[in-house]
């Protein structure tokens, strides 16, 4: 077996899912916005969301104290309640174990940051790339070189967004695994009918299936 793997993920969507990000800041702001009426206007805000409706301009027109910016800095910044499931911890562990991990993704390192430190997963990884902290963000290939030590080494991205996630790992030649949908909640939706470039090398619909595919190789 190879001793110098590179693991190296995605975050939302990946290893936790985003939706948890946006209700646990809903939850936040309605409880700012309007304390005593907070679940109520948590679901209002929700069902919105689900309406394709633009919810922060609809509840500034109903709490015009407040801005759409200063609900987006509501949303942004604050410490969300989220967990990472035990499939992915362990996995993530036996991954650890193999080789050399890391983390890219992108958004303000502020809402970045609060939600490793919320999962619990500074202690998972060697390195952690975050866009707003590097100056650029992907599809930018920079962002992957970081991570390749030698040209031994064999790489792995996983991630989930079919857009941006693995056009620059797939032009280094590593191995792209995309985590499946499969429950259709993501924020943003998966394309299998974009140019090859695009695509994943592998697809799995479990996050487990990762030890398989290195147990394999």
């Amino acid at each position: 077996m190879m001793s110098n793997y590179v693991f190296v993920f995605d975050l939302d969507d990946t290893l936790y899912k985003e939706i948890d990000f946006l209700k646990s800041a809903y939850r936040y702001i309605a409880s700012v916005v309007d304390k005593n009426n907070s679940n109520i206007l948590y679901r209002r805000m929700l069902g919105d969301y689900y309406e394709g409706k633009n919810v922060f301009q609809l509840l500034t027109q109903s709490y015009n104290q407040f801005s759409i910016d200063s609900l987006l800095d509501l949303y942004r910044t604050h410490y969300p309640n989220i967990s990472l499931d035990n499939e992915i911890y362990t996995t993530l562990y036996f991954l650890k174990g193999k080789g050399k991990t890391g983390l890219i993704t992108d958004g303000r390192s502020i809402t970045q940051r609060n939600k490793i430190s919320a999962l619990g997963l500074e202690n998972f990884f060697d390195k952690i790339i975050i866009s707003e902290e590097v100056g650029f963000s992907k599809p930018d290939i920079r962002m992957f070189q970081k991570f390749q030590v030698d040209n031994d080494s064999k790489c792995f991205y996983i991630a989930n967004d079919t857009s941006k996630d693995f056009l620059a790992p797939n032009q280094l030649g590593w191995d792209t695994v995309c985590l499946l949908d499969n429950d259709n909640i993501n924020i943003r939706k998966q394309d299998f009918c974009l140019d090859k470039e695009y695509l994943p090398n592998i697809k799995i619909a479990n996050f487990s299936e990762l030890k398989s595919i290195i147990e394999y190789e």
